[in-house]
């Protein structure tokens, strides 16, 4: 008897519904066809343990089932439930009236429990694009795979229960979960809050800043001064994510089964991946690909501690994504793309030392140590960093007092006000919503400037030695300066203001 069921397979973060025919005829033999991998083709010991331990059997015939597409290769065993209750519709030993109508899949243990599987979202969005009108998966993915509406999501425990949903004795009950308002009551708790931090207020400003334009920085200062706790406390204080932007983020990060029991991701990411991480966990990648930091840090933020500490060949693979917003890998017979849109802060020391210009601390760096240290930042990566930021340690009065600083909220509300300023701006450019996106067209459109601006930029690139590269990204980190003050024109306070976000870029740094 043929039957025929149906799975799905996760290719980037976009799923591929993949027909398994079950063919039992007389005969000997299990024969498994259409590319499946080590961990497909051990799926019939797991099958046949959990069949036996709930009172089931393969059949003792001749079995031959077939993935199809046989061209795209069928990874990892997830698609265990799948095969199983295929054998068993084809074997008569459950109903399978009404089966076509079904998306199933899960790992099964040799009890014949369920275990969790990975890219549950994307699977029940294709299921719906398809037509079906059920998706029987584990039960820790059923909240997941909920979010996705007009298709009925049937959480499992064990094979037990699917088959007796089939053979209509004890029906799975569908997980239902009211998308938009789990969404709206979660989104506006942040984790970290910015009222935690003692004194640093220039380098808030620069935060909020950087939030409001969307712009890259980095924090130069020495051990104990509180980068990290201000790079973690970003995300605090950016624009909550739209349900299109939490929908994009959990599909990545079920891809890689981060989001087990917790349905929708309300909060921006915030990744902070260790300096030792190699090119293909940062990027993606791998022999079957899967997302890398960048990605995971979609619609957040990557932190990145120590910058300098990094492997150079990491940081250079980060210039493209950071351009484009996107990773692309290519293999042999595929190619996948992971979106990319992040914030990059990174943090460093001045030094090796990690104390000059420090006065109470004494410089143990000679010259050439010093060049050798700050040279393993390139320029070209250097490039894509529009903000640049000293900071100091905190004095002991700031530390000891008691009153708190502005909470995230407060700052949020002005960065959210900046950024609707910058999406009006933007509304006819694609891929364009704001400030730090720009390039040089738009920038030469909407950061013009008037005499007094252009004076007073022209004086300070003369006198304070800045490069080049630091014009455009004065020009566009005045822009939010100017936003964040409601200000149509680019004014010389803003342009002032601007020109202290080029630390790096002024002799001395990286020569």
């Amino acid at each position: 008897m043929l039957v025929k069921v149906y799975g799905s397979a996760v290719f980037g973060i976009e799923a591929t519904t993949i027909t398994v025919e079950v063919n039992i005829d007389k005969g000997i033999g299990y024969h498994l066809v259409g590319l499946p991998d080590n961990a497909v083709r051990e799926s019939s010991y797991r099958i046949s343990a959990a069949l036996q331990n709930n009172n089931y059997k393969l059949p003792g015939k001749k079995i031959i089932i077939n993935m199809a597409p046989a061209d795209i290769r069928k990874e990892g065993a997830a698609y265990d439930l799948t095969l199983a209750i295929g054998i068993l519709a084809a074997s008569n030993q459950i109903q399978s009236e009404n089966i076509e109508e079904y998306l199933i899949m899960g790992e099964l243990s040799l009890d014949g429990s369920l275990q969790p599987i990975k890219g549950a979202l994307p699977i029940a969005i294709k299921g719906r694009e398809e037509g079906f009108k059920y998706l029987i998966l584990p039960k820790e993915n059923a909240k997941e795979a909920a979010i996705v509406d007009n298709l009925e999501v049937l959480g499992a425990d064990s094979i037990l229960e699917v088959i007796s949903h089939f053979n209509g004795e004890t029906k799975l009950q569908p997980t239902v979960v009211d998308t938009r308002a789990e969404f709206y009551k979660n989104m506006e708790v942040p984790e970290f809050d910015f009222s935690d931090v003692k004194g640093q207020e220039s380098i808030k400003r620069a935060m909020e800043i950087a939030a409001a334009g969307g712009h890259n920085i980095i924090l130069i200062g020495p051990p104990g001064s509180g980068k990290t706790m201000l790079a973690k406390r970003l995300p605090s204080i950016l624009p909550p994510m739209t349900l299109h932007e939490a929908l994009e983020t959990t599909k990545i990060h079920s891809v890689v089964g981060k989001t087990k029991n917790n349905g929708l991701l309300y909060q921006r990411p915030f990744r902070s991946p260790h300096h030792t991480i190699s090119d293909v966990a940062l990027v993606g990648g791998g022999q079957y690909p899967q997302p890398g930091e960048i990605s995971l840090s979609h619609n957040g933020v990557l932190f990145l501690d120590e910058l300098p500490e990094f492997k150079r060949s990491v940081l250079e693979v980060m210039r493209q994504p950071l351009e484009d917003r996107e990773v692309t890998i290519s293999r042999a017979k595929f190619t996948v793309t992971y979106p990319s849109s992040f914030m990059l802060v990174a943090s460093m020391n001045p030094s090796p030392s990690g104390y000059f210009n420090d006065p109470n601390a004494p410089l143990t760096s000679s010259p050439q140590e010093m060049q050798r240290y700050l040279s393993k930042i390139s320029g070209p990566l250097l490039d894509r960093i529009d903000i640049h930021i000293e900071v100091t340690p905190v004095p002991f009065n700031k530390l000891s007092e008691e009153k708190k600083g502005e909470n995230s909220l407060e700052v949020r509300k002005r960065v959210t006000a900046a950024r609707e300023i910058q999406s009006k701006r933007f509304t006819d450019i694609q891929n364009i919503h704001y400030n730090a996106q720009m390039n040089v067209k738009q920038i030469r459109e909407y950061c013009k400037l008037s005499n007094d601006s252009l004076s007073l930029l022209k004086t300070a690139m003369e006198k304070l030695n800045l490069s080049a590269r630091a014009y455009d990204r004065i020009l566009k980190v005045a822009r939010t300066i100017a936003d964040l003050d409601f200000a149509k024109t680019i004014l010389p306070p803003h342009i002032a203001e601007a020109i202290q976000y080029r630390s790096l870029d002024r002799e001395g740094w990286l020569g």
